[in-house]
């Protein structure tokens, strides 16, 4: 599979007493990631139990197919309707803030849900971060 990326922008004579017009070059480029990536990461934000947290970077290293941490925070972003659920919640960044709060259906859910596992969060921050991530 392959997608086109835009390289540049051109600035090329429309006509040598004119203008300059502005053209597209776009290259072919193999796709890096297979299109199932978000369910990989899905698959491993299932195996993260109660009480445990990970984060973005870690899931992007242990899915190992190029992913990114912000790509990781898409996959968590578009979750929240995935059957069987994703538990998006236990998904932070790396010192520990509930960086993705504000894509849950209340500002507060996401702590709420934290905190019902046993998590301490002070100012949408982990308590005792290191000792709540999962280690795959």
């Amino acid at each position: 599979m392959t997608l086109l990326f835009q390289i540049r922008d051109l600035a090329v004579p429309k006509n040598p007493r004119h203008s300059v017009a502005k053209i597209n070059t776009f290259v072919a480029m193999p796709l890096k990631n297979p299109p199932d990536w978000p369910q990989r990461i899905y698959d491993l934000v299932r195996q993260i139990p109660p009480g445990k947290v990970s984060t973005y970077g870690i899931l992007a290293d242990k899915v190992g197919i190029r992913a990114t941490s912000r790509m990781v925070g898409w996959a968590m972003n578009a979750s929240h309707h995935q059957t069987p659920p994703v538990p998006a919640h236990r998904v932070v960044n790396r010192n520990g803030v509930l960086t993705g709060r504000h894509h849950f259906a209340t500002p507060t859910l996401m702590q709420e849900l934290l905190e019902a596992e046993g998590i301490t969060i002070i100012d949408h921050q982990i308590v005792d971060f290191e000792k709540h991530v999962y280690s795959f």
